[in-house]
């Protein structure tokens, strides 16, 4: 996909953007397609995980939720995925459990009604693998401190009282009623999946089979409140304890992407992707043919074994890599972006998007991870997605 296309892109985005914006028609799954309105829907979009804790504090701080989804919604960008978790510490969802901080969950009802606004759909992750915002290690020392047995972070995944917790918050969040436009989230067509938790591992047991029984007890617990939104697990795409399609010295995880995304009650599975983390110090060539093969391998799984749509929902290159470059950044990106669209194409749409990790507001240095893009610094990558957008939108005219 070449450059000359940006300016058509612009006209593009703002000629369809409000028709978006007041769609109130849920995400849906036929066969292995995503449907708006009975049509495909494919997208290209991105993460903020920061949008809730950001809202949630000054006035400057919340206008940065705006210009997040100003800038991304001008460029084509219409699925963000965001946390709806924060568990104990600084501007804290839930204090304790089952405690919750209005301020914050005002916070959260700001960012779904401004995501309304721009266009954009959500995807809500509602727990941390990592300790950062909480996470799974919050809920078993909560636990630990109301007396209960534990002894690790996997704890999280068969304790009784923390999946309690975990259970007790999955309802306060589905059933939240939103202060801004008095809807329940679970009726809000704004958001168009729930995810289970960011990224779920357990170092106890590779085989997976603990990660799976924890998926299946809060998918069937997820869906006896809400039928309407689809639901996903939040895996990074890591195939059991001995599987050649891993990266070298993955195979340890704990989690099974194809038994565990044969259940029923989830709608569709994702995959992640770190070559920089994952085969650090192999060449750009070598990472780049992995990504590709890696998508190739999820997607045929997702088609011919699992029979559900497959989201590509992290991707990205740090800037504090050794050895990093601007260009490399966006050669890398360009490649992640043609393999989406090619397999996209190729499958009829079952391939239905990306998620680049992360998209930050201006003055969020803070914040920074090194995988962070200011869309308002950073033209080349403004080309890149625009050019992205477009093609994406016009493929989902074309497939049936």
């Amino acid at each position: 996909m070449t450059n000359n296309k940006f300016g058509t892109v612009i006209v593009f985005i703002l000629g369809t953007l409000n028709l978006l914006a007041a769609d109130n028609s849920f995400v849906r799954i036929r066969s292995t397609q995503f449907t708006m309105d009975g049509h495909p829907f494919l997208f290209n979009g991105f993460n903020s995980y920061w949008l809730m804790n950001m809202a949630a504090g000054s006035e400057q701080d919340r206008t940065k939720v705006v210009d997040v989804f100003s800038e991304a919604s001008a460029n084509g960008l219409t699925v963000c995925r965001t946390w709806a978790f924060a568990d104990g510490g600084d501007r804290a969802l839930q204090l304790s459990p089952g405690v919750y901080d209005e301020h914050v969950f005002q916070a959260l009802d700001y960012v779904i009604s401004e995501a309304k606004n721009h266009g954009i759909r959500l995807i809500l992750s509602l727990v941390n693998n990592f300790k950062d915002f909480g996470g799974r290690a919050q809920y078993v020392k909560w636990a630990q401190q109301a007396g209960a047995t534990v002894n690790s972070k996997d704890d999280f995944y068969t304790n009784e009282l923390v999946k309690q917790y975990y259970r007790n918050h999955i309802k306060r969040v589905l059933t939240r009623i939103n202060s801004i436009t008095q809807m329940a989230y679970k009726d809000d067509p704004t958001i168009m999946a729930w995810e289970l938790i960011n990224e779920p591992r357990c170092a106890s047991d590779p085989s997976g089979r603990t990660v799976h029984a924890w998926v299946q007890e809060m998918a069937n617990y997820t869906k006896s409140i809400d039928e309407k939104h689809l639901l996903e697990v939040g895996m990074e795409g890591f195939y059991g304890n001995s599987n050649q399609y891993n990266p070298p010295g993955f195979n340890q995880i704990g989690t099974d992407y194809i038994r565990t995304n044969l259940i029923k009650e989830i709608d569709f599975a994702t995959i992640h992707a770190y070559p920089d983390l994952w085969l650090s110090g192999k060449s750009e060539e070598f990472q780049k043919g992995f990504v590709q093969q890696w998508t190739w391998n999820h997607l045929h799984a997702a088609t011919k074994i699992l029979q559900k749509p497959l989201v590509f929902t992290e991707f990205g290159k740090s800037r504090k890599d050794p050895g990093f470059t601007e260009t490399n950044r966006d050669t890398f990106l360009e490649t992640i972006y043609d393999t989406i669209y090619n397999l996209a194409r190729s499958s009829n749409g079952s391939l239905a998007g990306g998620l680049i990790w992360q998209l930050f507001a201006e003055g969020m240095d803070s914040y920074s991870d090194g995988y962070d893009i200011v869309l308002t610094q950073a033209q080349s990558i403004v080309n890149i997605i625009s050019n992205h957008s477009y093609a994406m939108s016009e493929l989902a005219n074309a497939v049936n």
